[in-house]
């Protein structure tokens, strides 16, 4: 499987008035580090969704378990990888590292949207590329 490692510095706008990053800022986080992960595997966002006649790829499904928390000047590890793709969905696990210790688990189900071919004022699931799907599985 293809795994994209990031590392990111907690800024003070990310934390809370307690100094330990305010959980949504971590999703933001996680997102970038999607668009990340498929960059850094030859395909931008803006690439796929004009190649294959996309509107998006929006987010269905998130959720984290959070083990330890992060201060404002600490280093983190993202390390991201997709975890299964089915028709037109697939679905990304973001492991967070703080040093060697694991600090958060993140989930998300992401589907490829197009505009309906009967009406585009609607959308539509589009089928997932075999070669996106043979990059990440490849390694």
């Amino acid at each position: 499987m293809f795994v994209n490692r990031r590392d990111v510095q907690i800024q003070w706008g990310d934390c809370d008035p307690a100094n330990i990053v305010y959980y949504p800022r971590y999703f933001a986080m996680f997102d970038d580090s999607t668009s990340i992960m498929f960059e850094a595997a030859g395909f931008s966002k803006q690439d796929i969704i004009h190649k294959y006649g996309l509107v998006g790829i929006p987010m269905v499904d998130t959720r984290a378990k959070f083990h330890i928390p992060s201060t404002h000047g600490d280093w983190i590890r993202i390390e991201s990888r997709i975890e299964s793709f089915k028709r037109s969905s697939f679905e990304v696990v973001h492991n967070v590292f703080k040093g060697d210790a694991l600090a958060i688990e993140a989930f998300e189900t992401r589907v490829l949207v197009g505009k309906h071919p009967d009406d585009p004022a609607k959308l539509k699931s589009a089928p997932m590329p075999p070669e996106i799907i043979e990059r990440f599985m490849r390694g």
